[in-house]
């Protein structure tokens, strides 16, 4: 007698349908990985090219994830628009499995001998972010695979951020009319829902019922950028933002550790001229939920930046438009300003999507709250009172509100060029930086009341096109450690986040929500102005 297990053994395993069959009847989409999605069952395939080597690599990509749908919740967080984790994945063949592997890009031997690259690679980890069964294969190596189920899971770590609440499979799905195809890019987005017996506090003031969250997650793949970009080694008085690589390939006299700045990418139509055009202008689009008067405020404020490339050599290199009605704002291709809405008033903040590799921004997201012109409007009325908003007559503090919303929009879009904070921008040169965090500079009439006229610079200040200059310029690495020799010498002064004195600093003009560089006198201002306004109250 034959058991069982001896004849289950002997059975051979079914072959996998060719392609043809996998995806018969599924709609098919040309683009960076030819995909095929099938409404009917809520699946998305993605077919790949016989593997390169024996290592079963069928492509390498960038890779982000963020959130197309927000809670609406500042001390939670998960803002709609909210940029997650971004990495280089590799896609490998295992057998009858495509594996999914972060690359790990932050330690590496930059040489042509492959040993002391392998060496590097073998020292430390990768991470499998997915794995899944192939759906189909050809004679010639080509196969699909169901991706569905990379889409379809908690990437944001949206339910860490939640509390005690885990991902509902049964109620978490594909959205077919968002899986988007475009020559550089694949776009997903998929529906996920949390639940908690116990839900967190605060969830409940946003949410129908805190029990079960919903929100959208957005995926992108990405073609990796090419090799042409050069990074630029960070200087730390610079004022840009830094990522840190391992080079083990370094000379023994030098260290291993490099820091990148991060920065777009901005290339000159002819580089032996000191003012060119470009090759290609690094466009941000404006959210057209922004209402009017915000939207023209945004506009203008951001676009202040273009007069910054220009000092640093790059013709009509920056530009702000109104987001195309037909484009998707988390479309990698775009570089976006949101206007995001919250229960109550919280922070606006810039981020990117960065190469790993090189610290290229590949997108840069701005996200403001919609609350804060609404709140300066209710301090700047509580100091000379309501009634005139959106008048145009002197009491109109849409005015003053305004003039901060357009320094806002600067400001965020400054942190996704690759800015960090200057805190001292409002000790020297006036007001020399747009990321500085400015106070209303508010004056007395000879009556008495008070004026707003010169509540909030117009403009970018003399550091912000030092800096630009600094990250952005075609000049040689002597030429800005000259230029930037001149910092904390009287000519300049840059004071970031580490500087601030309730972080541990101790120099007084990294203070924030401050003017000019004597506090003596600003609090004899500030004291006035409060006399002023409690005698009107």
């Amino acid at each position: 007698m034959v058991s069982l297990s001896i004849v289950l053994c002997l059975i051979a395993p079914a072959d996998l349908p060719s392609i043809a069959d996998a995806t018969k009847g599924l709609t098919k989409k040309d683009g960076l990985i030819e995909s095929f999605v099938d409404s009917s069952k809520g699946r998305v395939l993605l077919k790949f090219g016989r593997p390169n080597d024996d290592s079963g690599t069928v492509g390498e990509y960038l890779y982000a994830d963020s959130l197309a749908s927000g809670l609406g919740a500042n001390a939670i967080g998960l803002d709609r628009g909210e940029d997650g984790s971004s990495y280089v994945l590799r896609f490998r063949v295992r057998g009858e499995k495509l594996v999914v592997e972060a690359i790990n890009t932050a330690y590496r031997a930059n040489t042509a001998n492959l040993d002391e690259q392998r060496a590097t690679e073998r020292s430390f980890p990768t991470s499998v972010l997915w794995a899944g069964p192939l759906t189909g294969r050809d004679p010639d190596g080509t196969c699909v695979v169901d991706f569905t189920s990379f889409v379809v899971r908690d990437a944001h770590r949206s339910g860490d951020t939640l509390g005690a609440y885990s991902l509902d499979a049964a109620r978490s799905f594909l959205m077919p009319e968002s899986c988007l195809a475009f020559p550089d890019n694949l776009e997903f987005d998929a529906q996920l829902t949390f639940q908690s017996p116990k839900p967190s506090p605060g969830v409940g003031e946003v949410s129908p019922d805190a029990r079960s969250v919903t929100l959208i997650q957005h995926h992108s793949l990405v073609r990796l950028p090419d090799g042409n970009f050069k990074p630029r080694e960070l200087d730390v008085r610079s004022g840009f933002f830094g990522m840190t690589v391992f080079d083990f390939a370094a000379p023994l006299a030098s260290s291993p550790i490099k820091k990148l700045i991060a920065r777009h990418r901005l290339e000159k139509t002819d580089p032996t001229k000191a003012l060119s055009p470009v090759k290609k202008p690094i466009v941000y689009y404006l959210d057209r939920g922004a209402p009017e008067p915000v939207r023209s405020a945004l506009l203008e404020g951001a676009r202040w930046w273009s007069a910054a490339f220009e000092a640093a050599g790059f013709q009509d290199a920056f530009k702000v438009e109104v987001l195309p009605e037909d484009a998707n704002p988390l479309d990698i291709r775009y570089n976006v300003i949101q206007w995001i809405h919250r229960s109550t008033r919280g922070y606006s903040v810039g981020g990117s999507i960065t190469d790993p590799r090189t610290g290229e921004i590949v997108k840069g997201m701005v996200r403001l709250d919609s609350s804060r012109i609404r709140q300066d409007l209710l301090i700047f009325e509580g100091l000379t009172g309501a009634g005139d908003a959106l008048t145009g007559k002197p009491g109109d503090m849409t005015v003053p509100g305004l003039a901060r919303i357009r320094q806002l929009a600067a400001h965020e879009v400054g942190h996704t060029l690759g800015l960090k904070h200057n805190f001292a921008g409002s000790t020297w040169g006036g007001r020399a930086s747009v990321m500085d965090y400015p106070g209303p500079k508010i004056g007395l009439n000879p009556d008495g009341s008070l004026d707003f006229s010169d509540a909030y610079g117009v403009g970018i200040g003399a550091w912000d096109k030092l800096a630009i200059w600094a990250g952005y310029s075609d000049s040689t690495e002597a030429e800005r450690n000259k230029r930037l020799a001149a910092i904390h010498t009287g000519e300049a002064v840059y004071l970031t986040d580490e500087d601030d004195p309730p972080m541990g600093g101790a120099d007084w003009r990294s203070s924030r929500w401050d003017n000019g560089n004597d506090p003596i006198v600003g609090l004899k201002n500030t004291l006035a102005i409060r006399r002023a306004a409690l005698t009107k109250f």
